[in-house]
Formats: structure tokens, sequence, C-alpha cells
């Protein structure tokens, strides 16, 4: 989903997993269809990027209005959507239906998660201290494990940003909210992320990720000591710039109260229906047939919008504008960044090679780098599939059976630590950019409706590269070689 995005196994629903994770389809399938597609195909995909990067910065005001990103959006998808069905015929117009089927249960997920999340609203003595700050993360990157990266993050954002609210340089909490809480807390179980998700139905047990609670403790610390220190001299700094004790503004308190409590059932019944529709609750342990999954998420929105007061969404801020943001843009990414994943998924298994070069990974490291990358840019579900299909290859394990990788985990350790590397690859690295991720993009957009100045789309990797990317060299080192 976005790029890269869930927590994004719950973006889909489990019939559209089923299909990305055939690597190999018969022929004219989508395999084949991107053995031959052509490498310009990914100029839309690389066009729109840098729209969303570039046009906030030349074109501010008129990039502000939905209705231009739409504009955008369809200039570089309606050709995308044009050739897949004029070149390809019944295979483009699989792959695009697909696509669209993904996108709805994208949507349909945020949207769910948006509203829930927007009736419950956390009253009192939450202050904007780098203590409570980093409580907050902490809390939110064990959350994220439980509920989803997603989940997760649309909950805590709001009370983050209002304990802040007195401050006048947040935009680091957000960022760092985003690296914690959107990406790199949902590395524990398969519902924190949709690539573990989608492992999971492929065959890796559901217990099986909490072994990479060295690699989340490592991130998650090393990131919570980093911005709490970030944090401080912040504070520190605008205590000196401030007229008055910035400490004790940041630190008053009301009474504490949570309100709009049964929108948290709410918020377990739609973990439930992505848990129960993967693992085949009630269906023989079949997935469930598609539309049942998305149907119960409307179905707990709209009883969390009509049972919840409407002061708990005034007092939130609530407005529909980062939702309609996030469903225009992502509308675009969804149908562009399709020929990328399909020349990938072609790439990864051998099948072709990519201006020149074969796919030459073999080791941990190459998996671990490689799988962040492109999971940084494009959807890392399938990102982790086509590499988990390419480390059973290696293996010797045929990839068509329905447990695959439950197989190739009973290989050896080698196989084990390609996985690994795959794991923290797919999941860390998609806080490498707005795109890298669903919630990410949902963050910025909610906290640019709060008034964060949040930075664009090469600002924010400015943050990721200088933060994010010696942490993962390290993790490299400690894990992976």
């Amino acid at each position: 989903m976005t790029s890269g995005s869930f927590g994004r196994a719950m973006l889909w629903s489990p019939a559209a997993m089923t299909l990305l994770a055939a690597p190999a389809l018969a022929e004219g399938g989508e395999h084949d269809l991107g053995t031959h597609m052509p490498l310009w195909t990914l100029i839309p995909f690389i066009g729109i990027l840098l729209c969303i990067a570039v046009l906030p910065l030349v074109a501010g005001h008129w990039w502000e209005h939905n209705k231009n990103k739409g504009i955008v959006a369809a200039i570089f998808a309606v050709p995308v959507a044009a050739y897949m069905l004029m070149s390809h015929g019944a295979a483009g117009g699989h792959v695009l239906l697909e696509k669209g089927h993904e996108y709805a249960s994208f949507i349909v997920l945020l949207g769910s998660l948006f509203v829930i999340t927007g009736g419950i609203y956390i009253r009192g003595s939450l202050s904007g201290t780098p203590l409570v700050n980093t409580a907050i993360m902490a809390i939110g990157g064990v959350l994220a494990s439980a509920i989803g990266t997603t989940g997760a993050s649309v909950l805590l954002i709001r009370p983050l940003l209002r304990a802040n609210a007195p401050r006048t340089r947040k935009v680091h909490i957000v960022v760092f909210f985003i690296f914690i809480v959107s990406n790199c807390g949902g590395l524990l179980t398969p519902l924190g992320d949709p690539p573990l998700f989608l492992g999971f139905l492929k065959g890796v047990p559901f217990e099986w990720t909490l072994q990479l609670w060295r690699e989340w403790l490592l991130i998650n610390g090393a990131l919570l000591v980093l911005f709490n220190v970030w944090d401080q001299r912040v504070l520190n700094a605008e205590e000196k710039a401030r007229p008055g004790s910035q400490l004790e503004e940041v630190q008053k308190h009301e009474p504490f109260a949570i309100e709009g409590g049964l929108n948290f059932l709410f918020l377990l019944g739609v973990v439930f229906a992505i848990y129960g529709s993967g693992s085949g609750l009630f269906n023989g342990g079949k997935p469930w047939p598609i539309g049942i999954q998305e149907g119960l998420m409307v179905l707990f929105g709209v009883l969390a919008w009509f049972s919840t007061n409407k002061a708990n969404r005034e007092a939130n801020r609530f407005s529909w504008t980062p939702i309609v943001e996030v469903a225009v843009l992502f509308a675009g990414i969804f149908i562009c960044m399709a020929p990328a994943l399909l020349i990938l998924n072609s790439w990864g298994q051998g099948a072709r090679d990519v201006a020149g070069m074969k796919f030459g990974m073999t080791e941990p490291w190459q998996f671990f780098w490689g799988s962040g990358a492109l999971s940084s840019f494009l959807d890392n579900a399938p990102t982790y599939l086509t590499f988990a299909a390419t480390a059973a290859g290696m293996n010797g394990v045929a990839v068509d059976g329905a447990h695959y990788l439950g197989d190739l985990l009973q290989k050896g350790p080698a196989a084990v630590a390609l996985m690994q590397a795959i794991s923290c690859g797919a999941v860390m690295m998609g806080a490498n950019t707005y795109i890298g991720n669903g919630p990410n993009f949902m963050v910025k957009a909610i906290a640019e409706e709060n008034g964060v100045k949040m930075p664009g789309f090469f600002g924010y990797m400015v943050y990721s590269c200088c933060i994010l990317l010696p942490l993962f060299g390290l993790v490299t080192f400690l894990f992976f070689l």
C-alpha cells in the first residue's frame, strides 16, 4: 500500500494477499507480465513521487487543495491503466482489478480507524515534556505490534499533538513518532505490519516474529533515547528563547479522563476482522470471502460515528481533510506502482534482468537492505513476498504451496536468517519515506491539520537518512553479517 505499506497486512483482504503471494503465475499471468514489462513503465511512478516531493515546495498554495492532488494523480495513473488494458488485455485488467481491491481495503482500514480513534478523546494531564513524550512513543511502539502500526498511530497522534500544543518546535516529535509508532514498533507480531501478516498466511508461525525482539528492542530503544535527548535540547532552547517557563507551560494539569471509551471495542473489532479473516475463523480455516472483512470494518466505523459524542471529535479537531488527501494520492500511487511491482517480482525470481543486471542477492545483509530499500518506495507487502520467494527458491522450497514459508523455516539457520533479514528490512525501512507505509502519510496529514508545518518529501528524508540509516547499519552489523 504504499506504497509501502498496514499496519498493512491490515490493509489487504486475504483473497488479494493470496493472489499477490503467487510469485509465478501461469503463462500470461502477472509473472509473465513482469518479465516483458518495459522499464519505461516505471516513469509514471517516479513522476508521481516527484510531484509529491516537489509541488509542495514550488506550488504550495495550489497543492493544498485535494482537487489538484487528484488531477496530478490522474495524469500519471490513467495512462498506466490504459497501457495495462490495451497492451496486456485480460491479464492487465486482472492486475488493475487486484490493485483496485487492495486500494479499497487500504482506504476502508484507514478510514475506519480514522473515524474510530477520532472519537476517543484523552482529556487532562498529558504534558508535553520530553519524558512524557518518550513514554507515549514507547507505549505506541508496543501497541503497534498489538493493534497494528496504523491503529496505534491514529490512536496516539492527536493526544501527543495536544500535549505539545504550547511548544513551538514540534516537527521532530512527529518525525520520531512516525519512525517508532508508525513503523519500527510493528515488528513483533503478524498484526503489526502487513508483510508479517502475509508471512503468517504463507506458513510462518504466528509467534515466530517474537524472536525478532532483539532487533525490535535495539531499533526502538535507540530511537527513544535519541528522541529524549533531542527533545530535551529543543525544550531547553525554547526556555532560553521564549519568555516565561516553557516547562511549566507544558506541565499544566487538568483532570485526566478518556472519553469515548466504547470506541476501544470497535477498535478491537477491526483487529478481530483482520485476524479472523486471515486465519479463516468460522470458515474452516479458509480466508473469508472478499468483502466480509471490509464490510465489518465499515460497520465498526459507522457504529463508532453514531455512538460517539460529537464533542469528542470537536475536541480532537476532527476533519475529513487528512483521510481525503491520503485517499486521493494513494489512488494514483496504487495504479502507478503496479508495473514496478511486476518488474520487481520477475527480477527477484530470475526471469529477467533490470538495466542488464541480474538479481544477485544471496546474503542476509543483502536481503535486509534490498527488501528495505524497495519497501521505502514500493508496497512493502509484495516486496516482502518477492524476496521471501527468492529465499525459498535458493533453499529448494517450491513456492506453489499454501505454507511454503513455513517449509522454508525448516531448512535450517541460514534460511531463518534470510527470513529475519527480510522481515526486519520490510518493516523497519518503511520509515524512510512518507510513502513507505500507509500510516506515515496519515500522521503527516493529521499533524499539518493541527498546525505543525511538516517537512516536504525530501526534507523528511533528511531526517530519515541522518537518523535511521546509521541505526540500520548497526542492525546489519549486529544481526545480519
